[in-house]
């Protein structure tokens, strides 16, 4: 099976095909169902060739159209096929029917999981529209995977197995558009589901005071659904007959594109250490795990009870060796000379540092480094470029 990872910017492009994955799909600005995902703009096409490489990479064009993105499509065709896509990711019918009159059978194209196809009878008709990939609507269950795959295998299949999963019916949520004026249909989603919420009581004659209703802490996360996470039964999905297996995550960090990926990775290729990168899925930001409608409904059913895990904090990349033993650093979060940090990269898991040393882009050691500056960290731990520095938290 195809190892598909997110990428919502350049750089986490390259970690993605850094950790492992096969393939990756990126955004673009003003069609993606990720708006704040950075995405991938025009200035950015001839690096993005460069990153890709051998690998296949997918254009996120998934958006709900309204009349004006139509004009806008139109006028953008040209721009979009200067971009190395092997496929293009589509929910909206009139906007796929566009790209296959521009670009014919070049292009690809793929069914966004937005547009919750579930059946084999809709299939065929996407089959009929021109489309080569199926992107499952997460509400399938595996059963139902198995049976629309023998019924049509001439259809690749794909489905996501790792990532946040949302409370409404295949994302169709207008709570953030309510709640805030940004609209998760149109790419900008504010993620209100993951919110703490309170219930109140309020007394006719007694406006604006409010007596709580409170349970525990007094907040509740009723919204919020568990995270999915298939690692497990990458064997059952592989005999159900699925071509493609999906990370979530465009606007996660890079640390989390890279921590999962390569766990998926090791899982597929059953390397003999694959159970120890398993547990590093537990180590980066997550919610509580679900096999989500795979199996059953009810565990999914079930909002989660915690808010984010988070044990390890994102420090920094290691970028190029500029001496032996001195590397350039991209950092995201401050660093301390003297604290303890890790290390981890495509085949090594955490590889524990304190006796670095930091030095400034004039060679003065310097005790502390923080985001943006120049920095470059001296060690003789056994590290290379594409690593990432983390820190554990202090819970």
């Amino acid at each position: 099976m195809e190892l598909l990872s997110p990428a919502g910017t350049l750089e986490k492009l390259e970690y993605a095909y850094a950790y492992g994955a096969d393939a990756a799909y990126v955004g673009m600005q003003e069609f993606s169902l990720r708006s704040r995902a950075g995405n991938i703009d025009d200035s950015q096409v001839d690096q993005l060739k460069k990153v890709k490489g051998d690998k296949k990479l997918y254009g996120a064009l998934n958006s709900f159209f309204h009349e004006k993105d139509v004009g806008l499509l139109k006028e953008r065709l040209a721009v979009i096929k200067s971009y190395p896509f092997d496929a293009l990711i589509v929910s909206d019918i009139g906007a796929a029917a566009l790209l296959r009159d521009y670009f014919g059978e070049a292009m690809p194209l793929h069914l966004s999981t937005q547009a919750n196809c579930l059946n084999s009878a809709a299939i065929k008709v996407y089959r009929d529209l021109g489309f080569s990939r199926i992107i499952m609507g997460r509400e399938a269950s595996l059963k139902d995977i198995t049976e629309i795959k023998e019924a049509l295998p001439e259809m690749e299949v794909e489905t996501f197995v790792h990532g946040a999963m949302c409370m409404a019916y295949s994302g169709r949520c207008l709570l953030s558009a309510f709640l805030t004026g940004r609209s998760a249909n149109e790419g900008d989603c504010a993620h209100t589901c993951r919110w703490n919420y309170r219930l109140a009581l309020e007394e006719e004659s007694r406006q604006g005071e409010y007596f709580p209703i409170a349970e525990e802490d007094g907040f509740t996360t009723i919204l919020s659904s568990k995270d999915l996470c298939m690692i497990d039964h990458l064997d059952q999905l592989r005999s159900a007959g699925i071509d493609s297996v999906k990370i979530e995550g465009r606007m996660k960090s890079l640390y989390y594109v890279a921590t999962v990926t390569r766990a998926y990775r090791k899982a597929l290729d059953k390397a003999v250490d694959w159970p120890l990168y398993r547990e590093e899925l537990f180590r980066v930001s997550h919610r509580e795990y679900s096999t989500g409608f795979f199996f059953d409904k009810e565990e999914i059913s079930t909002s989660t009870e915690k808010s984010y895990i988070r044990d390890y904090l994102l420090i920094g990349t290691i970028e190029e060796e500029v001496a032996p033993s001195l590397f350039a650093l991209n950092l995201k979060n401050r660093l301390i000379t003297g604290s303890t940090i890790e290390y981890i990269g495509p085949n090594s898991l955490g590889i524990e540092d304190s006796s670095f040393t930091l030095f400034d882009e004039n060679g003065e050691k310097v005790a502390i480094a923080n985001h943006h500056q120049k920095i470059f960290l001296k060690t003789d731990k056994p590290i290379d470029s594409k690593f990432i520095i983390r820190q554990k938290t202090s819970n």
